[in-house]
Parts: C-alpha cells; sequence; structure tokens
C-alpha cells in the first residue's frame, strides 16, 4: 500500500480502500531470476501441490511495457535507475522482454548432458564427477539418507565404486555407471524417477529467460486486514499476491518465500501452529512466543506525529540467522515480506556464518574489521523503514563470547538455524560449542530440515549434546510453509529433499526458584 494510502486508511472502509489499492499504479518487480538462483542453489522443495489458491485472472503484460527499466530492491523505482540499468549478471541478456526466451513452457524437459542451457551442461560433468553409482554390486560409497532407505544402499557388493555415467532417458540426469546397472536397478530408481523428472523440468523453466510474474510480490497491505496462514493457498491469497495458476509456479515462488515466511509463520499471532492438540505447540513454547507476539504486535498508544503523540517505543526485534547460506544472499524484497507481515513491529535480521557472503565479494566487498566495526559487519539500513540486514562472516560462538549482541532478552531475541546440519557426521562439531551458548540466552531456537530423517538426527543430537538442559518449544513435523520444490543434491542423485521441510523449536532450560516451607 502507497503512503497516501495509509493516511486515510483509518477513515475508510475496507471496501472502498480495497478498490482505491487496486487502481494505484504498482512498480514493475518481476525479472529474469536466472542469475539470483545460479550463483548458490538455494533449498530443496516438495510435491506440487493441487490446489490453486485464487481465481483472479494474472494481468497480461505488454511486451515493450516497462519491464526493461532497472528495479530496487524493494521494486520501487528511483530516479537515478531511469537512467542506469541494473544488470544481473547473465540474467541482463533476458531483461529486454523483446528477446524470445530460450526455452518454451513446452519444452523445458531435456538431458543435463544435452541442455541449451551452459550452467546446466556445467552441472552434469560434476555430476559424473563427483557422484557415484547406487547399484548394489557397487561398493557402498555413502551412509543411508534416510531411517527407509532401499536396501541396496547398506549392501556390500564386489564390485569398486564407479562414477555415474549413464543418463537416465526418462528424467535426463545422470545415474548409473552403465545401462545395464540402471536397467537392472530400475524397479529402484523408479521411486525417485518422476521427482528427478520434475526437477529437470524446473531447473530449465528458472532459466528459461521467460517472464516470471509469481515473482512480483505484493506490496504492504492495510493493518486491518487479517493474513490467513492455514497454507500457501490461503496465505498468498489473503495477502494479495497476483493469481498463480500452475503447480510450476507455485513451486518456483515458494522456493524463496519459504525462509521469511517459516519465521513470520510461527511468530505471528494468527500462526498455524498453537496449543490445542495436534497445533505442535507445548505450553512453554506458549510462553517464549507470546513474549515475541507482545512486542511484534505492540498495542496502541495512541501516538502519532507531533509532539503530544510521542510514545516510547519497543527496540526491534534481533533475528539471528545462524550458518547463513544462501538465505542471506536472498533478494532484499523477499525477506521485506516478513516485515509486511507486522506492520507495526520492527526487525533486525542478523546473518551470521563463515559461509553467509559466499559468492557476494562484487556485490558487498567485506568492510575492514576497525574498532567502531570489530567484526566487519555489512549493515544494510534501508531495506525496509521497519527492517535492518546486518551480515557477519564469522561464527557466533566466537561473536558470543566477547559480548558482542550482549544482553539477551527472550522479548526482543530469536535464533532460527536453516538445515544446519547439527547431526550430519561432517558439521555436527561446527555446532558442539554454539548450541550451549545459545541455550544459555533462554531465547527461542527454530530450526529447520530437508527431510524427516535430516530432522530425527539432530534432534537426537541435541539431545546427547545437551541432555536436560532444553525445552521443546514446538514439536518436530513437517512445516506448512516448506519448499514446493524438490531439489537435487549433485553429489548423490539419490538424495532428493525438500527446503525446510520440517520444523521444530527449542529454548535453554529455565530453572524457576521454590521455597520450601518449614514446619
Amino acid at each position: 500500500m502507497e503512503p497516501p494510502m495509509r493516511l486515510v486508511a483509518s477513515h475508510t472502509c475496507r471496501t472502498c480502500m480495497r478498490l482505491s489499492a487496486a487502481n494505484l499504479p504498482h512498480p514493475p518487480l518481476t525479472r529474469s531470476f536466472s542469475k539470483v538462483t545460479s550463483s548458490q542453489p538455494l533449498r530443496k522443495a516438495t510435491a506440487p501441490s493441487p490446489v490453486i489458491h485464487s481465481n483472479r485472472r494474472t494481468p497480461l503484460t505488454p511486451p515493450n511495457s516497462s519491464l526493461s527499466r532497472p528495479i530496487s530492491l524493494l521494486g520501487q523505482q528511483s530516479k537515478a535507475a531511469e537512467r542506469d540499468v541494473v544488470t544481473l549478471g547473465s540474467a541482463a541478456s533476458y531483461e529486454n522482454q523483446s528477446r524470445p526466451p530460450v526455452l518454451q513452457p513446452d519444452d523445458l524437459f531435456h538431458s543435463f548432458t544435452n541442455s541449451p542451457i551452459p550452467e546446466i551442461r556445467r552441472r552434469a560433468a560434476f555430476i559424473r564427477q563427483h557422484a557415484y553409482c547406487p547399484h548394489p554390486d557397487h561398493r557402498p560409497t555413502r551412509i543411508p539418507s534416510s531411517t527407509d532407505a532401499p536396501p541396496n544402499a547398506a549392501s556390500t557388493g564386489a564390485q569398486a565404486p564407479a562414477h555415474v555415467d549413464f543418463e537416465c532417458p526418462d528424467c535426463g540426469i545422470p545415474v548409473y555407471c552403465s545401462e545395464m546397472h540402471w536397467a537392472e536397478d530400475f524397479e529402484s530408481h523408479l521411486q525417485i524417477c518422476d521427482t528427478l523428472r520434475q526437477i529437470n523440468e524446473d531447473d530449465h523453466d528458472l532459466r528459461s529467460g521467460r517472464f516470471f510474474p509469481e515473482f512480483e510480490y505484493a506490496q504492504s497491505q492495510m493493518e486491518e486486514a487479517a493474513v490467513n496462514m492455514t497454507n500457501w493457498d490461503t496465505f498468498l491469497y489473503t495477502r494479495q499476491f497476483e493469481a498463480i495458476n500452475d503447480d510450476r509456479s507455485m513451486r518456483q515462488v515458494t522456493r524463496l518465500l519459504t525462509y521469511p515466511i517459516t519465521i513470520g509463520s510461527i511468530l505471528h499471532e494468527l500462526s498455524p501452529y498453537n496449543i490445542r492438540k495436534g497445533g505442535r505447540l507445548t505450553p512453554e513454547g506458549l510462553k517464549s512466543l507470546s513474549a515475541l507476539r507482545y512486542t511484534l504486535h505492540p498495542p496502541r498508544t495512541g501516538g502519532g506525529e507531533g509532539i503530544k503523540g510521542l510514545r516510547p517505543e519497543a527496540p526491534p526485534v534481533r533475528i539471528f540467522i545462524l550458518g547463513a547460506r544462501a538465505e542471506s544472499s536472498l533478494p532484499r524484497n523477499v525477506w521485506v515480506q516478513l516485515a509486511h507481515l507486522f506492520p507495526r513491529g520492527k526487525f533486525h535480521l542478523i546473518f551470521i556464518g563463515p559461509e553467509s557472503m559466499t559468492n557476494r565479494d562484487d556485490e558487498f566487498p567485506l568492510p575492514p574489521r576497525t574498532p567502531s566495526n570489530p567484526f566487519g559487519a555489512i549493515v544494510e539500513d534501508r531495506v525496509w523503514p521497519t527492517m535492518k540486514i546486518s551480515t557477519i562472516v564469522d561464527y557466533y560462538h566466537t561473536l558470543h563470547k566477547t559480548g558482542h549482541f550482549y544482553p539477551y532478552d527472550p522479548y526482543f531475541d530469536c535464533f532460527v538455524m536453516f538445515h544446519p546440519g547439527l547431526g550430519h557426521p561432517a558439521s555436527s562439531h561446527e555446532w558442539s560449542e554454539t548450541v550451549p551458548l545459545l541455550l544459555e540466552t533462554k531465547a527461542p531456537i527454530i530450526v529447520t530440515g530437508y527431510t524427516q530423517y535430516d530432522m530425527d538426527r539432530d534432534i537426537e543430537w541435541v539431545n546427547k549434546t545437551c541432555s536436560g538442559e532444553f525445552d521443546m518449544l514446538m514439536e518436530p513435523g513437517e512445516n506448512t510453509f516448506r519448499s514446493q520444490r524438490w531439489d537435487l543434491n549433485d553429489l548423490d542423485p539419490q538424495d532428493i529433499s525438500c527446503g525446510n521441510w520440517g520444523v521444530w523449536a527449542f529454548r535453554g532450560k529455565r530453572y524457576e526458584a521454590t521455597r520450601k516451607d518449614t514446619e
């Protein structure tokens, strides 16, 4: 909603407001996301959703409209942007809508090796170089990735491990070392073949150079409008997103929005998670989240712009995103969707991790470490009037020991870890020092996982490492706002998973002093 609309919102009925907002000109937000998504693979995603969130018709855009004009991170057109065209690497060639797309919607399936997209051909070469054939005749090269893994995942064959070289003609991805092994193990491969084909087509669609109306995100809406968080469809409809009328577009848009909306769905007062039976929230979780919700949904105080309207305001809620990787490089208008859910709340997102600035040196060169900026933090304070983003390339336990963010307050602080791999053999040692320090803060810790197995492994690790020192705030289970797109592990094509598939939360145990009555 535009600023002038905010001034009259309290004096206009909802029907008139909706009609007025519909007639306002909206700046173009859509652009090709080929470069954005190719620099760092985001997370994995799930099966297609047969339900469409809206029956509204998507407006047609003239091919020679203002789509070639540059856009800012928030989609607001600036005077300087009118003169200089923002280039997005390889995506810049796709900005001009007069050029035809590389691939048509009915021609998205191509084998990785013979793909018209050079990046996908390089990906096929990478898979051939690093992935191994899963046929049971080979000696195993990996541990099972799930509790219900096929029997051949743990079998011991006589043949030496061999790299994959044969592409399945149905999914177009290198999966076996030879056609013979593919044919012999076809029943096992058939379990994931359709999903691999869907991944193939989605990857080609993302780099096809087509116009992406699904990335035209909704702007801020009037505070009185309630948001329905039952599922993706009701959320997108009540947030007034443009209609998304096919499953592939829904998969593409949820792959990015899953990160901010997963956080928002837990912290919001209209959260789908509650303390009722099956709501997954525990009594301790209700206590912790109620404190944050009180800050993010402050009561009206009668404040105004004049001197008489001055009122004390709560500080921004700090959300520490630990072990940040691809989520730190998401377009900022994606993270702004979190601010739109809380019109009167303020956020300070803090991305912390050694990989939080990977492949972003050209965008934000790391500043020197100085007494005023001891950890070389990159601060983006103009993302949105109520949101600031900071990025620190370091381990959290290093910052915690210095007291850089001290003090911590359960009313203003929250920790989030997207797919941290707490129990993964290759990464658990990196968290052994961090998690006990997180428990000391007594702030809620939200954790997501790729799969049920990945989530259970993380919980088991926390139970072993910090047994008796934490309270479960939210029972583990499937995330309502998981990504609906599946993704492929290039090191193992048999390993397919979904971004933010599951979510759970815990917090350091609070010890309350009790007094024993003496006789």
